[in-house]
C-alpha cells in the first residue's frame, strides 16, 4: 500500500515557508502523493493554485486535487486549469472530484446546491470531451493546453453511498474516501462497495481504492491528541456544534503506534493508497512521520 501526505492547508498558520518545507519533505520522503482539498468559506488557500505550486516544487510524487468540488466550477475553465496543472506536474496529476457537503460554499459562489450530483456527472463528461480535443462550443476552438496525458489525468470519485458509488462506476478510475476516525470496518466497507459497483457496471478493471484520515504527531502524544481534536472540531464546525463535537472525538491518530496500526489496518482493508491529512503546519509532524515509517 502506498502512503500519501496532504498539505496542511486546513490547519492555521499556513505560510510560504511551511508550504515549501512540506512540499520538499513529502517529495523526498517515502510518500506516493501530495494533495490539497477545496473549501470556499474557510481559511484554507485555493485548491488549484495550491496544487499547481506543489507541482512546481516537487519532482516525484503524484499531485492530487483531493477533492475538486466540480459543480462549483465552469467546466471549460476547469478543464483548462487542470490541463495546465497536468503540464506543470509533467503528467503526475490525479483529479479527485465530488460534490462536497457544504451548502455554504455553493451559496458563496452563487451555485445551486440542488441537482449537484447530476451536475457532477455532466461536468465529468465535459472535462473528458474537452481534454480529448473537443471544441468549447459548436463551431468553436478546443480549450488548451492539451493535458500531458492523452485524454487527461485519471479521475477519482469522492463517492460514499451506494447511489453515488454506482454513478462513479460509470466514469471514474478510482475512489477517494475518508474516515474521520480511521475506522478499519468503515474503510473496508467503502472499498467493497466500490469493487461491487465496478463489477455491477461491467468494468473489467478494479478501481483504485484510496482512503485517508486526520492525524498529528508531536513530541507528546497527549498534547498531540488534544491539538488534533481541536483541529478536527474547527474543521467540522460547518456541520453544527453537536456534530462537530461528536465527530472530533472520533479522531485519535496522534501517536507513532497508532499511525502504524492504522496503516496496517488500511492495507488489510484493501486500500491501494492511504492519505494522511495533518492537523498542524509544524514540519516536525512530517519529520516524525517519515521517521516512524523508516523505523
Amino acid at each position: 500500500m502506498e502512503i500519501g501526505i496532504a498539505l496542511p492547508t486546513m490547519a492555521t498558520g499556513f505560510t510560504r515557508s511551511t508550504f515549501v518545507e512540506w512540499c520538499r519533505g513529502i517529495d523526498e520522503g517515502p510518500y506516493s502523493s501530495i494533495s490539497a482539498g477545496e473549501r470556499i468559506t474557510f481559511h484554507n488557500p485555493e485548491l488549484l493554485v495550491t496544487n499547481t505550486a506543489a507541482a512546481a516544487l516537487t519532482e516525484r510524487v503524484q499531485v492530487i486535487t483531493n477533492i475538486t468540488v466540480l459543480p462549483l466550477h465552469r467546466p471549460a475553465l476547469l478543464a483548462k486549469q487542470l490541463a495546465t496543472l497536468d503540464v506543470v506536474a509533467d503528467g503526475r496529476l490525479v483529479v479527485g472530484v465530488g460534490v462536497g457537503g457544504r451548502e455554504q460554499d455553493y451559496r458563496a459562489l452563487g451555485v445551486p446546491f440542488e441537482g449537484r450530483h447530476r451536475t457532477l456527472d455532466a461536468g465529468v463528461a465535459e472535462l473528458r470531451r474537452l481534454w480529448a480535443g473537443g471544441p468549447a462550443y459548436d463551431g468553436g476552438q478546443p480549450v488548451g493546453p492539451a493535458p500531458h496525458r492523452p485524454g487527461g489525468p485519471p479521475l477519482w470519485a469522492a463517492a460514499m453511498g451506494p447511489k453515488s458509488m454506482a454513478r462513479a462506476a460509470v466514469w471514474a478510475d478510482g475512489v477517494t474516501g475518508f474516515s474521520v476516525g480511521a475506522d478499519p470496518g468503515e474503510i473496508a466497507r467503502g472499498n467493497q462497495l466500490a469493487v461491487d459497483a465496478w463489477e455491477a457496471e461491467g468494468r473489467a478493471e478494479r478501481p483504485k481504492l484510496v482512503s485517508g484520515t486526520f492525524y498529528l504527531l508531536g513530541d507528546d502524544d497527549a498534547r498531540a491528541d488534544a491539538e488534533l481534536k481541536r483541529f478536527a472540531r474547527a474543521y467540522l464546525a460547518v456541520f453544527g456544534d453537536r456534530a462537530a463535537d461528536a465527530l472530533s472525538q472520533l479522531v485519535g491518530l496522534s501517536s507513532r503506534a497508532r499511525l502504524l496500526d492504522t496503516l496496517a489496518a488500511a492495507e488489510a482493508a484493501g486500500c491501494d493508497e492511504f492519505i494522511l491529512v495533518p492537523g498542524t503546519v509544524d514540519p516536525d509532524c512530517l519529520e516524525r512521520t517519515t521517521a516512524a515509517l523508516a523505523g
